[in-house]
């Protein structure tokens, strides 16, 4: 396996004595995705910044293919948006590029490219607060992914979205990540979800986190809504709910 990133036996204390992680065990795959699912408290965040690198472990080691990454090599997708209210689209898109110092043609070629994959080619002048919820979150995608990062962490991006525009933005996120092929770690809560976009779902127990279940889901992408609809589909979501169970972890969900 040409490993991108692995924790090995990471434990993780903050500093008022929360034990966040102990003795977690994960390695990504160059170009795979891998679905982190786990009830609240249990560690994922905590996870995704010692992968970016935003957070040190107490223990344990991570090891990176390039130590220290190289600048934009790794994009993040927060949980909410986080974007510019001060910016318009295009140049929340912009910035991580505007930050590296690249030519003036070459930011405008990426930011051009991926408003039109993301479906905002014709709004590139609207400001946060005149888009939608779903609207904005494509913003912030298209802003992980404008430096090109090998690495795509995202943490409970579309959560907080109704059921079609989670629905929709998950087969745009499947999309761009079979035409780009970077590899994602993507926390939810959701078993559907994980199920429906994942080459393989994690399953973490209870703080202190750990992965105590892998559950491989051998299914030819792209999926669609037939998918969804389908038996197999139904199968892996309660081989997953099952893990959940065992672990203790049952606060995961639709």
């Amino acid at each position: 396996m040409n490993t991108v990133l692995a924790l090995e036996g990471v434990r993780h204390v903050y500093p008022n004595g929360l034990h966040a992680l102990d003795g977690l065990d994960l390695a990504l795959a160059e170009g795979s995705f891998t679905a982190l699912l786990g009830p609240s408290g249990c560690g994922k965040t905590t996870t995704l910044h010692i992968a970016a690198g935003l957070l040190a472990p107490t223990a344990g080691r991570v090891r990176r293919r390039e130590d220290p990454p190289p600048p934009g090599s790794v994009g993040f997708v927060f949980q909410e948006p986080v974007l510019l209210p001060w910016l318009d689209v295009w140049h929340n898109v912009a910035l991580p590029l505007r930050l590296l110092r690249r030519p003036r043609a070459e930011i405008d070629g990426r930011v051009a490219a991926l408003l039109r994959t993301v479906g905002l080619a014709a709004l590139p002048r609207l400001h946060p607060d005149e888009l939608s919820g779903g609207m904005r979150m494509r913003v912030a995608v298209a802003r992980a992914l404008v430096t090109d990062p090998r690495l795509v962490l995202m943490d409970e991006p579309f959560a907080a979205l109704d059921e079609l525009a989670r629905f929709r933005l998950d087969d745009e996120l499947q999309r761009l990540w079979l035409a780009r092929r970077f590899t994602v770690l993507f926390v939810t809560h959701s078993v559907y979800e994980s199920v429906y976009l994942a080459q393989r779902v994690l399953v973490m127990g209870p703080r202190p986190g750990r992965i105590v279940a892998e559950i491989p889901v051998h299914e030819p992408h792209p999926r669609d809504a037939a998918f969804r609809t389908s038996a197999r589909f139904a199968e892996l979501c309660r081989t997953v709910l099952a893990a959940l169970a065992r672990s203790g972890a049952t606060e995961a969900a639709a």
